[in-house]
């Protein structure tokens, strides 16, 4: 994805969390809610294939010396780095607030508390704040210490205000699709991305059509769609040229399932008789989102619930590497590769080895270069040049070097 303006990657701080429950009123908590909103926030921004990354993904403790070491420790300490802390008010008043640093201009910020006005929440103001101790620094740390980042804190309500904390339950996921359009807007990010557009909320068919000259009857086609209604987060194919060439799928059986225009979890289940849910566990599908081509297991005996790697290279640490850097960059997990090499917690240091799954692939029954290419973030091009590959015929048990 080309951007006007360069961005490294978006870091999303989920605020407080752990033993720091944060601000806490009608019946909801500070730290669940940011935390909700974050991890929406981080699936859309994946979606669109922009680089993001969490501080936090689940209900830990972060200090405020530790928090923006971590927030920095994903992208570096960089300009074109953006982090974003997601945060709820409290103190009786009603409406968004949003806090950008000294350092940076208001056009962000301004952008974003317009796009939560849009959302239909109330627009307080956007400001900065000095440290009285120091009128040269930022009061607030997450601002202070994140010193060469674009760092913005988002208030998205008041939590001890009945009317805000209705609206905070209802709409936090609009809000935060107030703060990603915000971002796309600032950034001059179009979310038609590698053909496919991500559906948000107010889109019709025709406005699609219009924004990106495509007649409607062929959005239906390409998308295999019988009515006009769309879904917010489905994702549309809007290159007539890329199935016949890209998707290259091998024929269904009784054991897998390959994801056609207009598939949803939902059907697929119902199809096969089958709970989404399961559906869902034994493909270790954290989201409803589907591609178009990818391999479904259909069949829960085939299920593996935990993944072992007989064979493994090894990694050597560099400075910058992060867990998360290198599990996302051997297709795993980052408790995978802690249990690969027996890890208590997240400290690397430089030179230190590391075990990491091999740099090979066994093809298996069902296998496509597309499906390869994607679930080991590589592209069907690299992956034919790696491997000396004329055509996309793969034989099962044929072995492919991926990295």
């Amino acid at each position: 994805m080309n951007y006007d303006r360069k961005l490294t990657g978006i870091v999303i701080d989920a605020g407080h969390g752990g033993v720091d429950s944060g601000a806490i009123g009608n019946g909801l908590k500070e730290k669940d809610l940011t935390l909700s909103i974050s991890k929406y926030m981080y699936d859309r921004f994946n979606e669109l294939g922009i680089p993001v990354a969490l501080t936090r993904d689940n209900d830990v403790t972060l200090s405020s010396d530790n928090r923006p070491k971590v927030a920095l420790s994903k992208f570096g300490n960089d300009k074109d780095v953006i982090i974003i802390s997601n945060h709820i008010n409290a103190g009786g008043g009603e409406g968004a607030e949003v806090i950008y640093a000294l350092r940076n201009s208001d056009t962000l910020a301004k952008t974003i508390l317009d796009k939560l006005g849009q959302k239909g929440q109330l627009m307080r103001r956007y400001y900065q704040r000095r440290l009285p101790s120091d009128m040269s620094k930022d009061y607030y740390f997450m601002l202070r210490n994140t010193p060469n980042a674009e760092t913005i804190i988002v208030e998205y309500g008041f939590i001890d205000t009945p009317k805000d904390a209705e609206k905070l339950k209802r709409n936090y996921k609009e809000y935060a699709d107030a703060v990603i359009d915000a971002v796309l807007e600032y950034k001059n990010i179009s979310t038609l991305n590698n053909d496919y557009y991500i559906v948000k909320k107010g889109d019709t068919l025709w406005s699609i059509s219009k924004k990106y000259n495509i007649n409607v009857d062929d959005i239906k086609k390409l998308n295999n769609l019988t009515s006009n209604s769309l879904t917010i987060g489905q994702k549309l194919i809007l290159n007539k040229e890329i199935i016949p060439d890209e998707m290259d799928i091998v024929e269904n059986n009784s054991e897998t399932y390959v994801v056609v225009p207009g598939d949803t979890l939902y059907n697929i289940a119902r199809k096969f008789n089958i709970d989404v849910n399961t559906l869902k566990d034994i493909n270790n599908l954290s989201s409803n989102t589907l591609s178009i081509g990818q391999i479904l297991l259909i069949d829960p005996n085939l299920y593996a619930p935990s993944e072992t790697f007989d064979e493994t290279d090894i990694y050597i640490v560099k400075a910058g590497d992060t867990l998360y850097k290198i599990a996302n960059k051997y297709g795993i997990t980052v408790n995978e590769l802690k249990n690969l090499n027996n890890l208590t917690n997240n400290i690397l240091s430089i030179n230190q080895e590391l075990k990491v799954p091999n740099s090979k692939y066994i093809v298996k029954k069902g296998d496509t270069l597309w499906s390869i290419s994607k679930n080991n973030n590589i592209s069907v091009n690299k992956l034919k040049e790696l491997n000396n590959l004329t055509s996309n015929t793969l034989s099962i048990g044929q072995e492919l070097i991926i990295r």
